[in-house]
């Protein structure tokens, strides 16, 4: 009684997960994504200079970190760190098997129209951010408090992205990690979810700036590590990449193959893997941009944007290569994390096996923090009180063990809710009050054509501005 009970809740949550992940999430999306990038001016083309220049001095930026302050390099790798998990590898190779190398063009669109979302969001939670010890703490529950007068609808969104990516997403992560290892090395896979879980705790019970240090430490090493086996199997197979760039091009490109529904899978796919994988618009890297010792909203706008860019058009490019270079990829049975693993085998041998296992250990663990901090700064929305967020500390470190042991199909379901209706709320938001974001560049880009190499932010210079850490 109790199971078929669950089997129909599961079944109303995947159709309704898949009228509003098929239909309204990706079209509002889109369009918040095409309204953003037009009223910007093309802000993520235009200034993508600048955001190199403003993540290098981020690194070296020494006073920001003084008297515990977080720096703009630092908020850069806490939303990288989120953003870059398993389905930068999982999540790619099932496009591919699903939707064949069109997906990727779709895949790289999308996270280009996307950028320029990441853009208004992190800047707006730059604007609204709230001081926090030495620090400070912001995102979507803030500027819809804040810039929508609505704590109500701030607390929903605090709720959803809590228990979305505090709970569920860092199960599903530990759930890959026991797996990878299991499948790889034969390590017990409740041995494991123990392990992972010590190592979150030790991280995360430190709070936020071990946070942002372990995030700074870790996200260099594995993107760094993950481009430079990408790059070497490129090279060694040099003189088929045309054909790799013809293949996805064509494809995504087909009209014929679009009369038999093989374009429209290729786009799905791409689309769906692009706004999975980068987040742009969703609300949940902006919780990571508002923490950033900075002297201009702008610049972490910018430097979250090119966030967007490190995550698709680098990383799942880099996995969609090395797939792609395989001459296996369109016949092998294996999808997801055993088609990528398959493909690296055949690169680079044996030691592929291992890289991948690896590789997502570093991916997800780093998922794992990066998803918690999200959740921190909401429930410290929600209420003031150190107790109840050292029990939400917990509580995730039970998920985390949870998820390494156990599969449970209506709460990863339950996730993808959760997240469309996050989605929806950030996406209603940030277009009231985008208007404050794209004055906020205007200002941003004045101050640097009058020759001020670091612009400053008043809340002054905007007119309808209110906000307490900008004055």
């Amino acid at each position: 009684m109790q199971n078929s009970i669950m089997d129909a809740m599961n079944n109303v949550v995947l159709q309704i997960n898949d009228v509003l992940w098929s239909y309204v999430i990706i079209i509002m999306l889109i369009a918040a994504g095409i309204y953003f990038t037009i009223r910007t001016k093309f802000v993520q083309f235009t200034s993508f200079g600048e955001q190199f220049r403003l993540l290098g001095s981020g690194i070296g930026d020494k006073e920001a970190k003084k008297d515990g302050k977080i720096s703009s390099f630092q908020a850069f790798c806490i939303s990288t760190a989120s953003r870059v998990g398993t389905g930068n590898i999982a999540g790619i190779a099932l496009a591919i098997a699903v939707g064949g190398p069109g997906s990727i063009f779709w895949m790289w669109l999308i996270a280009l129209i996307g950028s320029a979302s990441s853009f208004v969001e992190s800047t707006l939670a730059q604007m609204y951010k709230v001081k926090n010890g030495s620090a400070f703490r912001g995102g979507p529950a803030y500027y819809m408090e804040q810039g929508l007068k609505s704590r109500k609808m701030g607390i929903a969104f605090a709720i959803l992205i809590s228990m979305c990516f505090g709970f569920v997403f860092n199960a599903v992560q530990t759930n890959t990690i026991t797996l990878a290892l299991n499948n790889s090395f034969g390590f017990n896979r409740s041995i494991m979810a123990v392990a992972v879980a010590v190592l979150t705790a030790l991280i995360i019970f430190g709070g936020a700036h071990r946070i942002a240090k372990a995030a700074e430490i870790m996200v260099p090493v594995l993107a760094g590590l993950y481009i430079i086996i990408a790059i070497i199997v490129v090279l060694m197979n040099i003189t088929h990449i045309p054909a790799v760039f013809g293949a996805i091009f064509s494809n995504a490109l087909n009209i014929k193959s679009a009369t038999g529904g093989f374009m429209g899978g290729a786009m799905m796919m791409g689309i769906k893997r692009g706004l999975f994988s980068n987040e742009a618009g969703m609300g949940s890297a902006p919780n990571a941009a508002a923490t950033a010792h900075v002297n201009h909203p702008v610049v972490q706008g910018l430097i979250q944007s090119l966030g967007v860019f490190t995550d698709t058009i680098i990383i799942c490019s880099c996995t969609a290569f090395m797939i792609l270079l395989f001459p296996g990829y369109s016949t092998s049975p294996n999808t997801g994390i055993e088609l990528a693993q398959e493909a690296i085998v055949s690169h680079i041998g044996n030691v592929g096996g291992i890289f991948i296992a690896v590789s997502i250990f570093l991916f997800a663990f780093s998922s794992i923090i990066g998803n918690y901090y999200y959740s921190e700064a909401n429930i410290e929305f929600i209420t003031p009180k150190k107790g109840a967020l050292n029990v939400f500390r917990a509580l995730v470190c039970g998920m985390v063990i949870f998820g390494g042991i156990t599969s449970v199909d209506i709460v990863w379901n339950l996730a993808d809710l959760f997240m469309a209706l996050m989605a929806i709320l950030n996406i209603i938001a940030i277009l009231i009050l985008g208007k404050f974001a794209f004055k906020a560049l205007e200002d941003y880009k004045n101050q640097k054509n009058s020759g001020i190499k670091e612009p400053v932010f008043k809340s002054s210079s905007i007119e309808g501005l209110e906000v307490s850490e900008w004055k």
